[in-house]
């Protein structure tokens, strides 16, 4: 009987010991799922890091192609612009060609008739053939003088004609008026 308490005391201390292994186990178990807790989140930290590191390589590629695509873009314009500009500057040289050429062909037909008209003129007036025209247009003028002359002088001869005629109605107006007074 007196071992009796003993026996309780032990299975006492059994149990608590039992109790304390087990509380022992769970603060391990909880330890062990805090530490496994704590890994997760490490673990979820982790990923999102990666998945942020992610978009913003997957955004900075996508801008890295905008960029080269406006840059090519942008080439390709200036580009454009230089063969409309370049268009443009032979358009204006082909027009100051074809107006010079235009100029170049109207002085060449002008000298060309000029040429004419002086050939012309150097036929007509030979140094042999200058006495003899020379002698023409002197008698040409004096026929013109005297044809000249004789206009003038049928103007006048038109007026005193007019003048008669004018005298004689009024004369032969003035005899009928005393003819009939004489009548009457």
């Amino acid at each position: 009987s007196d071992n009796e308490p003993k026996i309780e005391e032990l299975l006492k201390k059994l149990k608590k010991l039992q109790q304390k292994l087990d509380l022992e186990e769970d603060v391990k178990e909880a330890y062990s799922l805090k530490n496994t807790l704590h890994d997760e989140e490490d673990a979820s930290i982790e990923v999102l890091k990666l998945q942020e590191m992610l978009n913003e390589k997957n955004t900075c590629r996508s801008l890295q192609l905008k960029c080269e695509d406006l840059e090519q873009e942008s080439q390709q314009f200036e580009l454009k612009q230089q063969k409309e500009e370049l268009a443009g500057q032979y358009g204006c040289q082909i027009q100051e060609t074809k107006l010079r050429h235009r100029k170049i062909m109207k002085f060449e037909n002008h000298l060309q008739q000029l040429m004419g008209q002086h050939k012309n003129l150097y036929t007509v007036f030979t140094p042999e053939r200058l006495s003899t025209e020379i002698q023409s247009a002197e008698y040409a003028t004096q026929q013109l003088l005297k044809a000249q002359q004789m206009l003038e002088q049928v103007a006048h001869l038109q007026e005193q004609l007019n003048k008669a005629q004018a005298t004689d109605s009024v004369k032969r107006m003035h005899d009928e008026l005393f003819t009939k007074i004489l009548h009457s």
